[in-house]
């Protein structure tokens, strides 16, 4: 008995290959930076164009993570600057995929400024990114991104993950990261916990043996994951395990580990109690996120 709606006489039917679309969670990326006098303009506030940059730059690290193919940005829509970012403060970019279509994705991105001293925090601004998969190989014509799932909310937790790529002009003669490179994202990433948890200012005091264990390459993604480890009167010890993340298998290694001993001081630059100020409990951390 024929099937309903088939034509016998047609002949065979021809297969088409096709690959099963899998699922992947919208997971939020974090770029956190620090505003310093070249960054910003006669009023002392961060660069318009310097934010949109580091805005595009933390939704194409979200696009890549969640396609694992390159990715371009097709266009953004309208952005409104509704607070500044001033010297000397900490920004933070969280980028989330939104929605997701064949090979184009959907990323909003939240820039938001904190004040070191008081941990006060506000939005600057928040856009879409349009970002577009090209990927390449033999199977080319067949990609397509993963179906997105809402992500549940995410743990609280004190400590402090950021993101960064690897550029040429951070890399020596064969392609791989300057370890000094490395040394100042950590210390940076340190200097942001320390800050974040005493709500003051603090300087760096020292420095343990830093060994690394794996070369970072041109194009890869770092990821400094930091937490307060002890803290004294004035003076907090951090560890921070710096990670290393393959753009587009999304392999990743622990690259290095240091542990930086960072001391709050007052605006004259004397050391000052942090425990009077601090407010979260101090737990180390033995792995980072697999």
């Amino acid at each position: 008995m024929p099937l309903p709606g088939r034509n016998l006489m047609a002949g065979p039917m021809t297969e088409t290959a096709t690959i099963e679309k899998p699922a992947q969670h919208s997971s939020a990326t974090s770029l956190i930076d620090i505003v310093f006098p070249g960054d910003t303009n006669h009023h002392g506030t961060l660069f318009g164009g310097t934010g949109l940059a580091l805005m595009d730059r933390v939704a194409f690290i979200a696009a890549t993570r969640f396609g694992r193919a390159p990715f371009v940005t097709a266009s953004c829509e309208r952005i409104d600057f509704r607070q500044p970012a001033r010297i000397g403060h900490i920004v933070e970019f969280t980028a989330r995929p939104v929605k997701a279509g064949r090979r184009s994705l959907t990323v909003e991105v939240e820039m938001a400024a904190e004040t070191i001293v008081g941990r006060q925090r506000h939005t600057c601004t928040r856009g879409i990114f349009n970002m577009v998969a090209i990927p390449e190989g033999a199977n080319a014509a067949l990609y397509a991104l993963p179906e997105l799932i809402s992500a549940e909310a995410p743990k609280t937790s004190d400590a402090v993950g950021m993101v960064e790529i690897v550029f040429p002009n951070q890399a020596n003669s064969v392609r791989r990261m300057f370890g000094g490179e490395a040394i100042a994202y950590m210390t940076k990433a340190a200097f942001v916990a320390a800050s974040r948890y005493s709500g003051k200012l603090v300087v760096l005091a020292s420095s343990e043996r830093i060994d690394f264990s794996r070369a970072i390459e041109i194009g890869e993604i770092v990821e400094a994951e930091v937490r307060v480890e002890r803290v004294g009167c004035s003076s907090m010890s951090i560890e921070t395990k710096l990670w290393s993340e393959h753009l587009l298998t999304g392999e990743r290694h622990i690259t290095a580990t240091g542990h930086f001993t960072m001391v709050a001081v007052d605006k004259d630059h004397r050391p000052v109690s942090v425990r009077d100020s601090a407010l979260a409990d101090v737990v180390p951390f033995e792995q980072g996120r697999s």
